[in-house]
């Protein structure tokens, strides 16, 4: 997609839950920077790799420890691992600060992009999940491209963006920050 400034903007929409591959994918700027598959390697990875295995139940077959194995579902460490075959890491911001601690005018080389992880509550309460965000520069100009958008919306001004993180921060939402792994 083009926005009004003429650069191409890679957005993918929301499908189930898989909304960590569609941020990831934002983020990389790429169709299939990482695909389902790939994430679900991940996920397993991280079971075989943890020393305090739960025992095994009926259920493990679709809820896992990292992921849902029908609808995705993504948890923090396997965002973190994905970030870290790309030669990244996370950030985890600390919440007690405001977003003014964040050198949003860092480079698009040093700073990849934000990765948010919402608090979701839909059908009057009852169900309560979380939700994979990307916000990402490109070409000097901050854009959130929530896969639950139609299209990415692009941020007036560097202000704009440290009022949202704000709002954000103050509803609950963790910040992660994806940069270099210099």
């Amino acid at each position: 997609m083009a926005d009004e400034r003429n650069h191409i903007i890679y957005h993918e929409k929301q499908k189930l839950q898989f909304c960590l591959l569609h941020a990831l994918n934002n983020l990389f700027h790429e169709k299939d920077a990482f695909t389902r598959k790939d994430l679900d390697e991940i996920a397993e990875k991280l079971v075989l790799e943890d020393p305090y295995k739960g025992n095994w139940t009926h259920l493990r077959v679709i809820f896992k420890p990292h992921h849902n194995s029908l609808t995705g579902n993504y948890e923090i460490n396997v965002l973190i691992a994905a970030v870290e075959r790309k030669g990244k890491k996370v950030i985890w911001h600390d919440r007690r600060n405001k977003a003014s601690s964040i050198n949003l005018d860092e480079s698009e080389s040093k700073l990849t992009g934000i990765v948010l992880n919402v608090p979701v509550t839909r059908y009057g309460g009852i169900w309560k999940s979380r939700h994979w965000v990307c916000l990402k520069k490109i070409n000097g100009v901050w854009y959130n491209l929530d896969s639950d958008f139609e299209s990415p919306y692009s941020f007036k001004s560097v202000e704009e963006l440290r009022g949202f993180l704000d709002a954000a921060i103050n509803g609950g939402t963790e910040i992660l920050l994806v940069k270099d792994d210099e």
